[in-house]
């Protein structure tokens, strides 16, 4: 007891007392938020102490799929056009109703232009500083500077670059008979966006399946991991909670501090060597160098290295995961559905040239084709939920007879449940089946807007998705020109998702075999 006594009656166990207090109160403060923050708002709101905080829990610890736990919150008022929740223990409005929808990505988009922050920018400025995380200002000038990266004719520039990573990709199954009993696509798809991105974003040619453990690859499979386990789950949520402890520490949210170099290494030689040799390609490395050298009145703060190298990067990440994971569906869907499979051969063979190639122009008229590809996003949306953060006072209107309009808080997140949406049967009827059909030229008129959701819609709609379709159409006209895609007996059928994923993931993986064509 004198211990004790001596110890507590210390500056040490004095400060020791005070910190354990504060953090008895901190945490007290955040349960009292969690279960009352919406209590007499006059709005239908989940209630935590009855579910959803335990259903949240359960996606923590990996016993339900975010897909499963997005469904969960947007079935739970199949009525209303809104409703509250908490995201983590952040107060957040679930929209439900289309036209809500509209007005905070579009018409109200002054109220809703910032997305949530994920990592403070002195914890991670290689992810912060990035197109997708800036805000205001800063946003709208990388936004500017960046969107002609993206236009139709910057696609047409670099459509012979991504064609040439696909047909040296596709050759290299050709040559390999070896992997047509059973190919896990996820693995190989990843190498040919690698390929791609490398061409396109930093001027490097990589030929990753020649070149197994080729550094580019390397860092895109470590980045993938980012949200691949309970722990790696539990450092992100204790990142946001304590930002300033966690940089104290030296916790890394997103990228290692190896990987971080990497890009860091990668984009400052190929700005030297750029200006150095006067070198100059249409891609995103040269329009940044360009604004980097921008003056004048809208210039509000001068481009750095580490700006430049934060927009490589995002970009790197966008299309390593989200474009080869689209790929690796599409496969599947084509492999389950020899007819649509078949069909969509036939469209391509009918664009072909006298050389056995297509053009960017040809591609574009590949209506089939568009359509397959939307029906795989529509199935399965690149994200789950998208979000938009309230930055000026909003009301809402009533979300069902009965109940108070609401005045949206600065600083509250908007959700809005893509995958949801785009498994309501009001708006998709059959929402498991894959149907192409809905987006033909009949039917997608009659598409209720902003239920289909894909890349997001606004002002902050992801400013890739043209490359991503576009690099995505190359590769899989170039496959079926030699391949017929089958089912194999590792094939998910239906769809069963792994829990130990963040990302919707076929459970032990997508995989497909391949039968090589007559006459190639």
């Amino acid at each position: 007891m004198a211990l004790f006594s001596s110890l507590f009656s210390s500056p040490f166990g004095l400060l020791l007392t005070t910190l354990i207090i504060l953090g008895i109160l901190k945490v007290v403060s955040v349960i009292r938020q969690i279960y009352f923050y919406w209590k007499g708002k006059g709005i239908p709101y989940l209630p935590d102490s009855l579910g959803s905080l335990v259903t949240g829990w359960k996606l923590f610890v990996r016993r339900l799929t975010f897909v499963d736990y997005s469904l969960f919150m947007y079935n739970y008022f199949p009525n209303a056009k809104y409703f509250g929740a908490m995201d983590f223990g952040t107060p957040a409005v679930l929209l439900r109703d289309p036209e809500l929808i509209k007005d905070v990505l579009v018409k109200e988009f002054e109220n809703f232009h910032d997305h949530r922050s994920f990592v403070d920018e002195n914890i991670d400025p290689l992810f912060s500083k990035n197109i997708f995380s800036l805000r205001g200002d800063r946003w709208r000038e990388m936004r500017n500077t960046l969107s002609p990266s993206f236009t139709a004719s910057k696609m047409k520039l670099m459509f012979d670059l991504v064609s040439k990573c696909s047909h040296e990709f596709v050759n290299y199954l050709v040559d390999h008979a070896e992997l047509y009993d059973e190919i896990e696509t996820k693995q190989v798809f990843r190498r040919y966006t690698t390929d791609v991105i490398a061409t396109t974003a930093f001027g490097i040619s990589v030929n990753s399946m020649k070149d197994q453990t080729n550094e580019f690859y390397m860092r895109g499979i470590e980045l993938s991991k980012v949200f691949g386990g309970l722990l790696v789950m539990f450092k992100f949520m204790f990142i946001r909670a304590f930002p300033r402890f966690a940089k104290s520490i030296g916790m890394e949210a997103f990228a290692s501090s190896t990987t971080s170099e990497f890009f860091k290494r990668i984009v400052g030689e190929t700005i030297r060597v750029r200006e150095e040799q006067g070198i100059i390609r249409p891609d995103m490395i040269h329009l940044l160098m360009q604004a980097r050298d921008k003056n004048g009145a809208n210039v509000h703060e001068k481009l750095t290295l580490e700006d430049i190298v934060s927009q490589a990067f995002i970009f790197f990440l966008a299309g390593f995961e989200t474009s080869s994971t689209l790929m690796c569906f599409i496969a599947h869907e084509l492999a389950i559905n020899r007819d649509i499979q078949d069909r969509l051969r036939e469209e391509v063979q009918q664009h072909l040239t006298g050389e056995d190639e297509f053009s960017y122009e040809s591609l574009s008229k590949m209506t089939y084709m568009d359509m397959v590809v939307s029906e795989t996003l529509r199935k399965y949306p690149p994200v789950i939920f998208t979000d938009r953060l309230c930055t000026k006072s909003y009301e809402l209107p009533p979300a069902e007879p009965g109940y108070k309009s609401l005045i949206v808080k600065s600083d509250t997140v908007m959700m809005i449940p893509v995958y949801a949406l785009h498994r309501d049967p009001k708006y998709f009827p059959n929402p498991d089946k894959f149907d192409p059909e809905r987006f033909n030229e009949e039917n997608k008129d009659n598409i209720v807007p902003y239920t289909y959701l894909p890349f997001g819609h606004g002002p902050r709609k992801c400013i890739g998705n043209r490359f991503a379709l576009m690099e995505t159409k190359i590769l899989i006209a170039h496959l079926l020109q030699k391949f017929i895609l089958k089912r194999t007996a590792k094939t998910v059928d239906p769809m069963i998702y792994d829990k130990m994923e963040f990302n919707p993931t076929p459970k032990g993986g997508f995989w497909i075999g391949l039968e090589k064509r007559e006459n190639f």
